[in-house]
């Protein structure tokens, strides 16, 4: 029998099995994981010295690679509402031997200050929250970002081909498909960010949207 600790409470949906995750996502994106974190972090205009906050990092594929662009003078943070998928992430940061401050928390209340961060990433975490949450997230990022500070999410386009719409509704489950990344630019500059954009990355059917701070 399986159980799962409990992290806080949190109408969207929670990822408990983070010993699979990495394989599972390897196989959703058909290969383009590791190309889609570089993607992600120059879409955010990440530099070296900067501090990052990875939002949903799932297992701290994102958060390792902003690491190593932001380097020894940068910081970087995760938060998850999975205390397994924190767990995961924790080991492996201190296997690479790099400073990552992993936390459990939720992209809906973040636990840092005001004007905190100088780049927000986030990866396959905006289909997983409901309408509600995403506009309260939005409104998080943009309190904890400095001014001129970007913010870039992939996630899921709903794919036009039937046979991708088949295979993303058995991998991830139809929200993804009622919870398109397509609808968030208006979400998105409703809370406060400029210059929105949203586009394909050239990987299937992984989406961006982006934004900067004011």
């Amino acid at each position: 029998m399986h159980s799962h600790r409990h992290g806080p409470a949190t109408t969207g949906r929670t990822i408990h099995w983070a010993r699979w995750y990495d394989a599972v996502t390897g196989l959703l994106l058909f290969g383009a994981e590791r190309p889609s974190r570089t993607v992600a972090l120059e879409l955010a205009g990440l530099k070296a010295g900067d501090r990052v906050l990875d939002l949903g990092c799932g297992t701290g594929n994102l958060a390792l690679a902003a690491k190593a662009i932001s380097g020894p003078q940068g910081e970087v943070y995760g938060i998850d509402a999975a205390p397994e998928m924190i767990d995961v992430a924790r080991q492996k940061a201190a296997r690479a031997g790099v400073a990552v401050d992993f936390r459990v928390a939720l992209a809906e209340a973040l636990p840092f200050p005001a004007a905190y961060f100088d780049v927000v990433v986030s990866r396959l975490v905006l289909h997983h929250l409901p309408a509600e949450l995403q506009r309260t997230a939005f409104a998080e990022v943009c309190r904890v970002l400095r001014p001129g500070g970007g913010f870039a999410a992939l996630d899921f386009a709903a794919p036009q081909s039937p046979l991708l719409r088949a295979l993303a509704t058995a991998l991830v489950g139809h929200e993804m498909l009622r919870s398109s990344i397509a609808a968030l630019p208006p979400v998105l500059t409703a809370a406060g960010f400029r210059d929105v954009e949203f586009g394909p990355t050239g990987y299937r059917m992984l989406s961006f949207i982006r934004g900067w701070k004011p």
